[in-house]
């Protein structure tokens, strides 16, 4: 008997023709079968977002944010902010004594709240084609959270979660000032008020807050994020989600800054009519890139940073500020193809076809040899990540390279990013707030061509976000562990599931 990496080999006793005849049980296989059908099927499942943390923590910051970088990436993505139910169930709210402990009423409600965003995840991930579902929320005790994590086993979901523990004074106090007082608790009462009632809502945590731990919760998956990206933690990342997820998490601050958007100048093919190529600035073109470095001057923006694409036409824009800047590759036009260098009417008499099938869906459809606006979001990721990182930045870019990104800070859909108008000379100043962005379009008054091009009468008129635009919305795709697995679980009902879960 012989022992290998493919099984268990014996050597029987009879010889025929001078050869042993070898008998081969071989169970490898059959092993190596299953490991893939479960990697592939645990892979497909769904992936719950846990957030966790004391109020004022900047929770559902994250969660909105995070929210917004999964759909521009293309993972169908909601976000289900449990205090966002409390509000629809309670209309008035009129102190922090509703989230004391020993308030029976207010723990009744807060569960059945729980309990309906609960439903609606399920629903989302399981019948909507949702892939991640983030659950906001405070969820400080173990209790809550391993509720949550039965939860998601029932129902074949991963749990992924996201603490945010911060001590200093300053921030809290800040995040209180800028978020909380315009929370609609607070519409009825003064500053003074409204900080001193939130304060006490917090004291009602903090005696039963139970952060994760990296020993007793060793086997679960998380990241704690530490005095707003001061330190991390990680721990138990499972698949490409999760490391995404982490690495989004770990390049986002809160320090306050603003984004310059702006195109190139007006450049020869611009006035041509002609798309793509590789042309210098028109002489209208080299006037805005002196008005743009006189409103920059004007600005006195501290330690700006400039970025252009390496393509002639940024280039020039951005010699003309006489400051150092970068190229950046990923910042490039978008690559029409074979039709680099055409008119549109001239798209349409050469290639018919293709040009209705672009107006049919310009987010997913891709020019011959060249690219759609989906390849043009991925290429454009490391810049979003790098633009995180950083604070104040203008970015000179191109009219496609533009509406990706305004499309990701603005949070629009597939639908609309395409159509996304964005003039030449004109500057956008984005400021992102709290759950926002701020958005203030400056005209330098120098004259150029309308590049812009409408969206046709016949069009897709699908309004999710971008992840979920496809015209073929499968509303319930298959789970490949449809047989025995997980992902095929029968639902018990979910107040069983959740026992004594408060939010």
């Amino acid at each position: 008997m012989l022992f290998t990496p493919y099984g268990v080999v014996i050597d029987s006793t009879p010889a025929v023709c001078g050869k042993n005849i070898i008998v081969k049980h071989c169970f490898f296989y059959e092993l190596l079968f299953f490991f893939f059908f479960l990697t592939v099927c645990m892979t497909n499942c769904p992936t719950l977002i846990v957030t966790v943390g004391l109020p004022a923590r900047g929770k559902t910051y994250i969660s909105k944010k995070l929210t917004r970088y999964l759909n521009w990436i293309d993972v169908p993505t909601k976000e289900f902010n449990v205090g966002q139910y409390r509000r629809e169930c309670v209309k008035i709210y009129k102190s922090f004594e509703f989230f004391r402990p020993d308030n029976e009423e207010g723990l009744k409600i807060r569960k059945q709240c729980a309990l309906a965003a609960l439903n609606d995840v399920r629903q989302f991930l399981t019948d909507e084609g949702g892939q991640v579902a983030v659950f906001d929320a405070t969820n400080t005790t173990r209790e809550r959270r391993e509720t949550i994590i039965r939860f998601a086993e029932q129902n074949g979901f991963k749990v992924f979660f996201v603490e945010s523990v911060c001590e200093d004074p300053d921030v809290i106090a800040e995040n209180i000032v800028q978020v909380k007082l315009g929370s609609p608790d607070y519409t009825h009462c003064n500053t003074e008020e409204a900080v001193a009632d939130f304060m006490k809502r917090i004291k009602c945590y903090e005696n039963s807050y139970q952060p994760l731990d990296e020993e007793l919760d060793r086997d679960l998956s998380f990241i704690k994020i530490i005095d707003v990206g001061r330190r991390y933690l990680v721990n138990r990342v499972q698949d490409h989600i999760q490391s995404r997820i982490v690495y989004y998490l770990m390049n986002i601050h809160i320090t306050p800054r603003s984004i310059y958007l702006c195109r190139h100048g007006e450049s020869d093919l611009n006035i041509k009519g002609r798309i793509g190529g590789d042309s210098g600035l028109s002489a209208r073109g080299k006037e805005f890139a002196k008005a743009l470095s006189q409103f920059i001057q004007s600005q006195n923006i501290r330690d700006l940073k400039v970025w252009t694409s390496q393509m002639k036409r940024t280039i020039q824009t951005a010699e003309a500020l006489g400051v150092p800047y970068e190229q950046w590759k990923a910042l490039n036009e978008i690559d029409a193809g074979v039709c680099e260098e055409l008119m549109y009417e001239e798209i349409q008499q050469r290639y018919p076809q293709e040009f209705a099938l672009r107006d049919q869906d310009k987010y997913r459809y891709r020019y011959p040899k060249g690219e759609s606006y989906e390849d043009l979001v991925q290429r454009l990721e490391p810049v979003i990540m790098e633009l995180e990182r950083q604070e104040n930045v203008l970015v000179i870019c191109h009219q496609a390279v533009m509406r990706c990104l305004l499309a990701y800070f603005l949070d629009k859909t597939a639908e609309e990013l395409p159509y996304l108008k964005c003039t030449l000379h004109t500057v956008l100043k984005l400021t992102p707030m709290a759950y926002g962005c701020k958005v203030e379009s400056v005209c330098l008054n120098v004259d150029a061509v309308n590049t812009h091009r409408d969206r046709p009468s016949v069009r897709l008129t699908n309004t999710h976000p971008l992840s979920m635009s496809v015209s073929l919305v499968v509303k319930k795709p298959p789970r490949l562990l449809s047989l025995k697995g997980k992902c095929a679980s029968p639902e018990p009902p979910l107040s069983q599931v959740l026992g004594s879960l408060m939010i």
